[in-house]
């Protein structure tokens, strides 16, 4: 059932509005990265969880930009992203309790993900585990469902 929810997070075409704020968007974006991690692995596994929610959710991005000179700007997420931390266990935590929550989107980046550089064997990886630590974990759903599933977590820095 959860699964089935979450193929149908998304924004609808007539609510992408580039011309509001970002809090005022009704889904919100987070992802959430292991605090622990070195700045080059912790950006990596964002990327990564970023790129899976960017194909998983509809609506997530903004029209192209196009700047004076005419080239254009592939668009980015009009609604805003934050990137938080929070330690692996937080992380683990909070991922468990999103996956169960109706309308939430998760994608997630496992540390078998950073571990081989060969896809083939991540999947083997991961599919030889009955429960995976995350480097770097991304929810999109309701506002006041994500903010409660986040707290007051720090951004990364």
């Amino acid at each position: 059932m959860v699964e089935q929810e979450q193929a149908r997070v998304g924004f609808e075409p007539e609510e992408v509005d580039p011309t509001i704020a970002t809090r005022e968007a009704r889904l919100k974006w987070v992802i959430l990265v292991d605090e622990a991690l070195p700045a080059g692995r912790a950006v990596n596994a964002a990327v990564c969880a970023a790129s899976a929610t960017a194909v998983g959710v509809r609506g997530l991005l903004g029209p192209d930009a196009k700047d004076a000179s005419g080239q254009l700007h592939p668009g980015l997420p009009w609604a805003g992203c934050s990137i938080l931390a929070a330690s692996a266990e937080r992380i683990a935590e909070i991922r468990a309790k999103a996956v169960e929550s109706l309308g939430v989107f998760v994608a997630d980046t496992p540390v078998q993900a950073q571990a081989t550089r060969v896809y083939d064997e991540y999947l083997r990886q991961v599919g030889e585990e009955t429960s995976l630590d995350y480097c770097a974990v991304s929810i999109v759903g309701p506002r006041n469902r994500v903010d409660k599933l986040v707290k007051k977590l720090p951004l990364l820095s």
